[in-house]
Formats: structure tokens, sequence, C-alpha cells
């Protein structure tokens, strides 16, 4: 039913048609958060697969290559790596963004909820909000599985929710680039090979070693990325070892990781948005 169309039974209709409007699309919205989220009880898979990834990074780079690895000031390499091991998960969360977009767009899904009186908005929006509750969820269990094997925020209650606060910021922003890169992309197979772009952009950052150990303009590249920022600026606020070279980027960690994430977004969101506008004109 059009959100214009009046009816005095519905107190919502009663509304102005800005407010009726606005209603309609957190309904809209609201009901393809909850389509989205159906699909993992009915695809468990999935679950296994995005729950699943992050953990086994965890214990591969944990265990496996952390007894060749030298943290910033020593210590346990664990304390190092897990803010940057939820960095990379956030980061890599983007390619389901796209994957699903591009799904949902080839199968003819997109189109039919175009033709439906749906807000214009809620394919969008709705994309955005079943992602971040996802990554929530990757987040809470990979935080759970990090502190079983020993790693520990020294930062203090307000600190740790800063921290994780500033990881779904950065996933925030990337999702806006998986529906953009969705909608542009031809397949899903041609979004599973963003990993070939996402992997060097992980490996190039502070995630796994400090930028101070790369050579000096690879070190730069590194220190600029802005997953680094993320990275440095959890590494900070969960009071673990600090990979900082002496860089203004590297000593405002804290900012960058706002401002980044936010500057991402400027730009993604509104291409996203008329990218989705322009489809089958």
């Amino acid at each position: 039913m059009s959100p214009d169309a009046p009816d005095s039974a519905d107190p919502a209709t009663a509304a102005p048609a800005d407010e009726r409007r606005f209603l309609w699309a957190v309904t809209d919205c609201a009901n393809l958060v909850r389509r989205e989220l159906l699909h993992y009880r009915i695809q468990p898979v999935y679950i296994l697969w995005q729950l699943g990834f992050p953990i086994i990074s965890v214990l591969l780079y944990g265990y496996v290559f952390g007894g060749a690895m030298k943290p910033p000031g020593g210590g346990d390499y664990k304390d190092f790596l897990m803010p940057g091991m939820f960095v990379m998960t956030m980061t890599f969360g983007f390619m389901n963004t796209a994957t699903v977009m591009t799904q949902d767009l080839t199968k003819g899904v997109i189109d039919r909820f175009r033709s439906m009186p749906t807000a214009p908005s809620a394919v969008v929006t709705g994309r955005g909000v079943s992602d971040l509750l996802v990554a929530t969820a990757e987040l809470t269990i990979l935080a759970l599985t990090a502190l079983a094997i020993g790693w520990r925020s020294d930062g203090g209650p307000l600190a740790t929710l800063g921290a994780f606060g500033l990881l779904l910021l950065l996933r925030f922003s990337l999702i806006w680039v998986g529906v953009w890169l969705g909608l542009l992309l031809p397949s899903p197979e041609a979004a599973g090979s963003l990993y070939a772009v996402v992997f060097p952009l992980t490996m190039i950052s502070s995630i796994f070693v400090p930028p101070s150990s790369m050579p000096d303009w690879l070190g730069a590249v590194a220190a600029w990325n802005p997953i680094s920022s993320t990275a440095a600026a959890a590494r900070e606020l969960f009071g673990n070892p600090v990979a900082s070279g002496g860089s203004w980027i590297e000593e405002n960690a804290v900012l960058m990781a706002v401002l980044w994430p936010l500057v991402i977004t400027a730009v993604c969101l509104p291409l996203a948005i008329a990218r989705f506008q322009r489809l089958s004109r």
C-alpha cells in the first residue's frame, strides 16, 4: 500500500506525508532485514562460513605463525595480533555484501522489489542494517575466541567499548563499498574475485606487522591505509602493543579511525544510492 494513500483507520497514515514516508521506509527496511536474517536459518552453512572463518584465522595466525613474530616492545604476539584480526574480519565482510547484492541483482530479486510499493531506500538500508548485525555477531564470536586463547583488553570498559565501536564504524563504511560494487559487478563470481584486491589491502597494513618494519616507501603506504588506522586505534584503546613509527598518521590513529570511515561513507553511500536508482533505466 502506498504511504500516500489516506486511511483514517490507521494512525500512521493520519500523520503528515513526510512522516508517513519515513515510517514506511523504516517498516520496509525492517522487513528486508528480517528477510536477510531468515536466510541464515534456512541456509546455516552461511553462519558456519562467516563465523567459522574468523575463528580459524585466529588459530592459524596466532599459533602457526605467532611463534616467529615479535610484537613491538616484546610480549605475546597474540596481544598485538587480535586487534588486527578484528579489523581484518570487518574488512573482509564487504565481499559478502557485494556477493549478496550481485546475486539478488542477477536473479531479479532487486527488480521485483523495485516493482513493488516499497520505499526506494529500503533495499540499500536493509542490506546495510542486516550486514551490520551480522558483523556484530562475528565480532562477538571472535572476541570470545580471543579471550579463550589468552588475549585481554587492558584499556578499561569504556575504552574497550570505544575500540569495538570503531571496528563496527569501519565495517559500516565498507558496507556501502560492497553495495556499490555489488550493483556494478556482472556476477557473483566477479564479486568473489574481490579477494584478489582485499588480500593485498590487508597485508599492506599494520594488521600483522608494524609499518616501520617494512621498506620506507611500503611502510608509508601501509601507515596511510585506512584499516591501519583502525587497527592502531583499537590497539591503543585495548591497551595492547601499538605499532607506531612516529609518523603523524600513526600518532593520530584514533582520530583517523573516525575520519577514514566517515570519508568512505560520504563517498560510497551516494554512489551506491545513485547506482541503485539507475538500475533498469
